[in-house]
């Protein structure tokens, strides 16, 4: 069948397995090659595609849960927003989050997400107490820090490289109401940007929107948004109803115009310099997923979403210098979300360090790709590095100056035979 991901490019020919029991998984990793994990569909890139896909959404059983640790056992098929309808009505939440719900465990284990949080919870793999994985010689192992410490540094930000993750063991946080305290601050720049999130950095939440596409003396200007949940016992979370993008947007639709139109209203929508507004769940962490298939937004093409992030020392100024790269190509992009970071953990191949990331959806048009290799050179200069849940066109030297434990991945793959079974576009073309 033909298979994409979010960002609906490429659009591969890919055979799909399923499998009932680990028996049925162990036969088909013994008897095909090339094969990667694929949950709900949402990475933008390529990271979960392959000529073999095996399809782990259908295991979606709720398994045990204990009230009293908040400890969360669920098969690896499970969606975050599956657990939201479940738990926050009984006064727990996910202790990470990204900016959408519609991610299955697995997934979140495979990319190690981060959310708004990350500069005071870390990254997912932070609230994983275990999770069972079945390897490239069919064995099904229970992996943790302690017990299986390679395994889970290699799985945890391995993109599905180590094996098929069939059931994890999650910690849940508790909390009181389903609504958020949430201050927005209206920068004028980015030295405001950077001194804004600086102030706010105890708090429990943060995350901006910047326009990518201002200028001079406003370049970097944003808004941040921090928050906190209250404590007023309203816990009556429900299932939202969703505003749906029926059909692909034509291709002229996006365009740099209509991207300075909505930066222009969006920044003028808060009047003044510091607002306080009650927000629920779902509008502080997913306010995306509100809308059904907004992909289509950027027309039959599809997106790229760029996300790298800098070390704190250079954030400053690589920052200024990829956003006056990006405002004078005028290739803005309309969702552009800026966070703060805490300290790496040692999985090898996560993502986030100590420092700012800058996430950029952009429509695949003619230059996007030259626009994009402008930005790594800018990224290597002042040491960061590239999103591989998010990716579909880094090159190797680019990905490989970003991630010093690459090597340690790459022997760890090949000393237990994963190279053999477990492959995707992206890992062919950054040589993991």
């Amino acid at each position: 069948m033909s298979l994409m991901s979010w960002g609906m490019h490429p659009k591969v020919k890919s055979t799909v397995l399923v499998f009932d029991k680990t028996q049925t998984l162990k036969k088909i990793i013994d008897e095909h090659d090339e094969l990667i994990p694929y949950g709900n569909g949402r990475s933008y890139g390529d990271s979960a595609l392959s000529t073999n896909i095996i399809n782990v959404k259908p295991k979606d059983y709720f398994i045990a849960f204990n009230e009293k640790t908040g400890l969360l056992h669920v098969q690896a098929g499970v969606l975050l927003s599956e657990i939201l309808e479940s738990f926050v009505s009984r006064g727990w939440f996910l202790k990470v989050s990204p900016g959408t719900k519609l991610i299955t465990i697995g997934g979140a284990i495979a990319s190690d997400i981060h959310g708004k949080n990350h500069h005071i919870e870390g990254c997912f793999s932070e609230c994983v107490k275990e999770f069972l994985i079945t390897i490239a010689d069919g064995r099904t192992l229970t992996c943790s820090k302690e017990a299986t410490p390679e395994l889970f540094k290699a799985t945890c930000g391995g993109q599905g490289l180590t094996g098929v993750i069939l059931e994890a063991k999650i910690y849940l946080k508790k909390i009181n109401s389903q609504y958020i305290d949430q201050t927005t601050i209206r920068t004028e720049n980015l030295r405001e940007t950077f001194e804004a999130f600086e102030a706010c950095k105890q708090k429990p939440y943060s995350v901006a929107w910047i326009d990518c596409l201002a200028k001079g003396e406003k370049l970097g200007k944003c808004l941040l948004m921090t928050g906190d949940f209250r404590s007023d016992g309203k816990l009556d979370y429900k299932k939202k109803k969703k505003r749906n993008i029926p059909f692909n947007f034509p291709s002229f639709a996006l365009n740099n115009l209509s991207v300075r139109a909505f930066n222009w209203l969006y920044y003028r929508k808060i009047k003044e310099k510091i607002s306080q507004q009650r927000v629920d769940i779902d509008t502080f962490f997913y306010p995306l997923d509100a809308i059904g298939h907004w992909n289509r937004i950027y027309g039959k093409s599809g997106l790229t979403q760029y996300q790298f992030i800098l070390p704190k020392a250079t954030s400053y100024e690589g920052l200024k210098e990829i956003l006056s790269v990006i405002s004078k190509s005028g290739k803005g992009s309309f969702l552009a979300v800026l966070k703060l970071h805490g300290k790496a953990n040692d999985n090898y191949l996560s993502f986030p360090l100590e420092g700012y990331s800058l996430a950029l959806d952009f429509k695949i048009e003619r230059g996007i790709f030259d626009l994009l290799s402008k930005l790594d050179e800018i990224v290597v200069k002042y040491e960061g590095r590239i999103y591989l849940c998010k990716d579909v066109r880094v090159t190797k030297d680019v990905f490989e100056k970003g991630y010093p434990q690459v090597e340690t991945f790459r022997r760890f793959r090949r000393e237990n035979k994963m190279d053999e079974k477990f492959q995707s576009l992206q890992s062919k073309r950054v040589g993991i």
